[in-house]
């Protein structure tokens, strides 16, 4: 540009030295007199290459920064509150990305199709080895079906380019590299990696090839298992795992980020051919040889659309092939219903996280933009109070000729540096605190393989919330501080000037504050509460001193028979180790969100009626050891307990609890009579006496699957009286520190078989803890985002409080000169604090009352208008504002009268 202008300037020169024979300097001067002002010409070049909007961005950034840097104190509180909410925001959002939005690392997951069924309670999916869900209508919704479903379906699919099967075990008994340990398994078909089209980063898949019975086992290890096992060396291809006894030789190495089907947030350590399902796992309850059986459901299967093909032919298509496979394999009882096909998403596996952290999710959501909503709250107030400060500076840049726009664009400039920073640190915060909330969703006892990603929509969140924020904040001071009269502005003091301003905004502002606070400190404390009082359920039992851990026997070298002598064993040597009060099992784990139940028909009831669990006449139960009930501490109300004359072969004799006595027994005493169970659990029984079972005695009710709901009827049962026995859970009473006991206890263990590893060892304490880790994130959470808003209302109040009592110094001094007394200025003050909390305290108890009907199903014995919470919250808001508010009042107090008259 400068090279232009000397050029013109050169040329004129020349010109007039040979038109007018001008000396050379004379020639220069006209010409800069004739071409104007240097300056403007470059502005306008400037404007007309759109350099000049770059120009002032860039003097707006310097001069922002400058201004900034000179108030370090508004600064730091400005971006440390955006930070938190900020970064509050993208830590909530990436673990909701990782639970809800992200998809299976695979090319193309849009097109992959998990196949369901939904039905009635009759359905013919007598016995189900999987997760079943309510179907919105009454009936039940599963994506398990039996293998030789699966592979006639498989036969005859038009519908889906092909159709793979898969199952997961959580946990099987390894051995690598002679260490007995706990691993998860996922049973996949031989087409499973054709149709996910991906291949391992190291060796081979699993191919069709290697799912045929009687072929050598192999192996795929995930990235994660070869890092820990092997660290990541090569030579892990073709080393041979031991897997309940079974060996299997690696082939390959999964992709990293590769999980597998059935979820996301983590992979299966070891994938299978299904072939070998039959070796780890040949029978599941009384149902058959697994791949053969026609009435265990166990199995899922996902397939890809064909191209073209739209997900209502192919499901039309799958429907028809499945009431066909159906009728040639299962046997149909009368009135039992063949359930309708359905396909689902598969782009994110079978997605349980999704189903039962989607609404916790969004309510988390919600409550995060809640407190950035208060952060820019916050922010825009104390830039309210800087634009009212700063009045005079934009009046005097108006009367010299800035356009509005210019002032504006500076101050929303300013605000988006505020933001940008705030942005930076909370982005840092977000990183750092990814993956602490992970911890608050996995066992205690379990390795947490949920690592939260940030990846390209947590960085484009956090920028458009970054973004948003300045624009949201920044706005109305913006407009504030440009809106005011030029002439009327440049004759007012610095005093009057600001006094008009900022009053009612500043005002409106804090208790819109107050009322977000309101409403997230209320959230707090009803989920505070419910935890508590969650925690505060008696059991039913004693949850002190306990160990609990899982012995899995290999059904290939325990077989029947073999197995109950195995836990025999363990029992009673366990029993010897010092510290040690008692040594029970049960097949299932009290208070662990799992459990079995059975269809149940008393005594001269009607034994061929339908064996479907329906509510009338379904029950819970537990196949348990002889000193189960005492060392587990359930009072008994009557009769006996178990005893050793109750042996496999004598009669099957069962303990109740009250509320199943009430329920099949009312008005009786049932101690002595009999109960008949499903056909199911009785089929390898040899007579009909056999298949009674004896009522000997009566528990106190106790709570067996979950604390949240009431005691449900139960019957306990010997195992060794049960046709089939296999892995059970150990319950070991001390006298001392269960963790110090626990080395004991796997030597012993491993003194009997060294390849039966101690499988999820945890106290009764951290099992039941893990039932309510939704109640206890939710009460973290909330409590964290209610002291944050505590925080927040408080920098509000007090900076509201302590600008009005700036303002008001002259009408202070003037009621103190006139014989107020100090403590009046104080209440006087503090009244104007009380009015702006109540007002905003009561508009957030409004919001509150209105908006808790969509936690009450998350909340625990108590109602979303617990007065106590309401009460409570209202008080600590309350007390909070007046507490911010009474420095400013005794700042206030101890104003002296002549220097507030000198004020101006």
């Amino acid at each position: 540009m400068n090279a232009e202008v000397a050029f013109h300037l050169e040329a004129r020169a020349t010109d007039l030295m040979r038109e007018h024979g001008l000396t050379e300097a004379e020639a220069r001067r006209r010409a800069r007199l004739e071409f104007g002002g240097i300056a403007t010409h470059k502005d306008g070049m400037r404007h007309s290459l759109g350099l000049r909007l770059w120009d002032e961005l860039l003097a707006d950034i310097v001069y922002g920064a400058r201004i900034l840097r000179k108030s370090p104190g508004f600064t730091a509180i400005a971006v440390g509150s955006l930070a938190l909410a900020i970064g509050a925001n993208t830590t909530i959002f990436s673990l909701a990305n990782e639970m809800l939005y992200t998809r299976l690392a695979v090319p193309h997951p849009e097109q992959l199709q998990l196949v369901a069924w939904s039905g009635g309670h009759n359905v013919i999916a007598h016995s189900n080895w999987g997760s079943q869900y309510p179907n919105g209508t009454g009936g039940i919704l599963s994506e398990s079906f039996t293998f030789p479903i699966y592979e006639q379906m498989r036969r005859d699919n038009r519908a889906l380019e092909d159709i793979f099967a898969f199952k997961d075990m959580s946990r099987v008994n390894a051995t690598v590299d002679g260490n007995a340990q706990p691993i998860s398994v996922e049973f996949v078909t031989g087409n499973m990696y054709a149709q996910m089209d991906t291949r391992p980063q190291l060796g081979r898949p699993i191919e069709d090839t290697d799912d045929i019975l009687g072929s050598a086992g192999v192996a795929v290890i995930s990235e994660g298992f070869w890092e820990r096992a092997y660290g990541r060396s090569p030579d892990a291809i073709g080393k041979v795992i031991s897997l309940d006894s079974n060996p299997v030789t690696i082939i390959g190495v999964n992709a990293s980020g590769f999980t597998g089907a059935k979820s996301v947030q983590s992979s299966p350590e070891v994938f299978l051919p299904m072939s070998l399902m039959p070796l780890l796992r040949p029978e599941v309850g009384n149902n058959g040889p697994i791949l053969t059986s026609t009435r265990l459901w166990w199995v899922q299967m996902m397939g890809r659309l064909k191209p073209g093909a739209s997900a209502e032919q192919a499901r039309a298509a799958l429907d028809v092939s499945f009431n066909a496979a159906a009728r040639a394999t299962v046997t149909i009882a009368k009135g039992d219903q063949i359930p309708n096909i359905l396909l689902e998403d598969g782009s994110r596996g079978m997605n349980a996280s999704g189903r039962s952290y989607a609404k916790p999710m969004y309510v988390l959501l919600t409550m995060v933009g809640l407190v950035l909503l208060l952060a820019c709250a916050n922010t825009a107030n104390l830039l309210l109070a800087r634009a009212a400060a700063r009045h005079r500076e934009m009046t005097v840049r108006l009367a010299l000729g800035a356009s509005r726009w210019r002032v504006l664009r500076q101050v929303i400039t300013e605000s988006l540096m505020l933001s940008a920073l705030g942005g930076v640190c909370g982005l840092i915060l977000g990183y750092l605190g990814r993956n602490t909330l992970p911890r608050l969703l996995v066992n205690a006892w379990e390795r947490n393989d949920l690592n939260v990603p940030f990846d390209w929509r947590v960085f484009g969140f956090t920028a458009s919330v970054t973004i948003l924020t300045g624009l949201l904040f920044g706005l109305f001071p913006a407009w504030a501080a440009t809106r005011a009269n030029v002439s009327a502005g440049l004759k007012d003091t610095a005093n009057t000037s600001t006094k008009r301003r900022k009053g009612w905004s500043g005002r409106a502002i804090v208790a819109f504050q107050l009322a977000l606070s309101t409403l997230l400190v209320v959230a707090s404390g009803l989920f505070l509460r419910s935890l508590v009082k969650l925690n505060s359920v008696d059991a039913g039992f004693r949850t002190d001193h306990l160990i609990l851990f899982e012995i899995n026997p290999p059904d290939r070298r325990y077989v029947a028979g073999k197995d109950i002598t195995l836990h025999n064993q363990i029992e009673d040597r366990l029993a010897t180790i010092p510290g040690v009060e008692g040594v029970v099992l049960s097949d299932i784990p009290l208070i662990s969100e799992s459990g079995s139940n059975s269809t149940l028909f008393p005594e001269g009831a009607d034994a061929n009626l339908s064996a479907h669990a329906t509510e009338s006449n379904t029950a819970n139960l537990a196949d348990v050891s002889q000193n189960y009930i005492p060392v587990m501490g359930i009072p008994m109300i009557a009769g006996r307990g178990f005893e050793s004359r109750d042996t496999e072969t004598s009669q099957p004799v069962s303990v109740i609890n009250q509320a199943l006595a009430k329920k099949f027994f009312p008005n009786v005493n049932p101690i002595g009579r009999h109960f008949l169970l499903d056909r199911h659990r009785r089929s390898k029984d040899t007579g009909p006496k056999e298949r009674w079972i004896e009522v000997i005695g009566i528990c106190a009710d106790f709570h067996y699957s979950s604390l949240r709901r009431e005691p449900p009827p139960v019957h306990f049962d010997l195992y060794r009286q049960q046709p089939v026995v296999g892995g059970m859970v150990y319950m070991v009473r001390t006298r001392m520190d269960p963790d110090a006991i626990v080395p004991s206890l796997r030597a012993a263990i491993q003194a009997i078989d060294p390849d039966l590893p101690m499988m999820n060892v945890r106290t009764q304490q951290q099992q039941i803890d893990a039932t309510m880790q939704q109640e206890r994130m939710f009460a973290t959470l909330t409590s964290g985002f209610g002291i944050l808003a505590l925080a927040l209302a408080c920098v509000g109040i007090y900076g509201i409080m302590a600008y009005s009592v700036s303002q008001r110094t002259n009408e202070i001094g003037i009621r103190l000169a006139l014989g107020a007394r100090r403590n009046q200025v104080r209440v006087m003050v503090l009244r104007e604090a009380g009015w702006l909390s109540l007002l905003g305290v009561v508009a957030g108890l409004a919001v509150a009352i209105a908006l808790g009907k969509l936690v009450k199903s998350m909340l625990y014995g108590l109602q979303p208008n617990d007065p106590l919470s309401l009460a409570g919250s209202a008080l600590l808001l309350v007390t909070v504002a007046l507490v911010a508010g009474w420095v400013p009042a005794v700042r206030a107090s101890r104003v002296e009268p002549m220097q507030a008259l000198r004020h101006e």
